[in-house]
């Protein structure tokens, strides 16, 4: 099969996004958010930037998310955690272009450190598009797609299965409590079933559904399993039986399989 696009002639990523790429509709939404974090955080912000679909170029209005990340020149606070909320929220309600979002919060020296060189580091490098301030990824190395960096990305599917039935559990059958768990939780499960398969299929992507036909390409008796996960990864489902596909079937596979393969995500302090 074809490999995604995402890297330069020398095997090395791409940024995947640019403000160049944002549809026109969501340009008064990134004008938006550029005055309302300078103002929410002022000199306390090192550097902004734009992720997801918007900077992509395929956010669809009234469907997609805003996600941002700050950088702040120190550790992020409670106080710094509300002003995020409260400007997420202010977007929200005022721009229909957009439903809901989130706003990733860390300080320089976090997203600079040695331990998130793999993980945050290359979040930041390869798939933030820079909105305001100095870019970190000038500080930052090239990356290639290899097996150290699937396992600081994605090597931590065998904590996270406990908590979402924690999760689970504590919803007490609650519609939306589940919609927000599988939403979340299946696009977790395909991006770790892609990265899985990266180091192989030297490509990248953030199409969820490519990245289950690239996984099923090299798993083809799990690929159905993946692809109705893929299905589930847009706006979550209430349904049991995605519950148990997520969390009891395909999830404890994969995080085996990953494990065997990649590792263990090195523990952050």
């Amino acid at each position: 099969m074809s490999r995604g696009t995402g890297l330069d002639q020398d095997g090395l990523m791409l940024r995947e996004g640019a403000l160049e790429r944002v549809p026109e509709e969501f340009a008064p939404v990134v004008a938006a958010v550029r005055a309302g974090v300078t103002e929410a955080f002022g000199d306390a912000l090192h550097s902004a930037y734009l992720y997801g679909s918007i900077p992509r170029g395929t956010a669809v209005a009234g469907r997609s998310d805003l996600d941002l990340l700050l950088a702040l020149r120190q550790e992020p606070t409670a106080a710094d955690r509300a002003a995020a909320d409260r400007l997420l929220a202010s977007l929200d309600a005022g721009f229909p272009q957009i439903d809901g979002g989130g706003v990733l919060l860390f300080g320089v020296e976090r997203l600079l450190s040695e331990a998130e060189r793999y993980d945050l580091g290359w979040f930041v490098a390869c798939l933030c598009t820079p909105l305001l301030g100095p870019d970190l990824a000038e500080r930052l190395p090239r990356y290639r797609l290899d097996s150290e960096l699937a396992r600081e990305t994605n090597g931590d599917l065998a904590d996270l299965l406990p908590r979402w039935r924690e999760r689970a559990a504590a919803a007490g059958g609650d519609p939306a409590a589940l919609r927000r768990l599988t939403r979340g939780a299946a696009r977790k499960v395909v991006r770790t079933g892609f990265t899985l398969v990266m180091p192989r299929w030297q490509g990248w992507t953030s199409d969820l559904a490519q990245s289950a036909e690239a996984f099923g390409h090299y798993y083809p008796d799990r690929a159905e399993q993946m692809r109705a996960v893929a299905r589930i990864a847009p706006a979550g489902t209430a349904d049991p039986a995605a519950l148990e596909l997520l969390l009891e079937r395909l999830g404890p596979w994969l995080a085996e399989e990953y494990t065997a393969r990649h590792g263990v995500r090195s523990p952050r302090p």
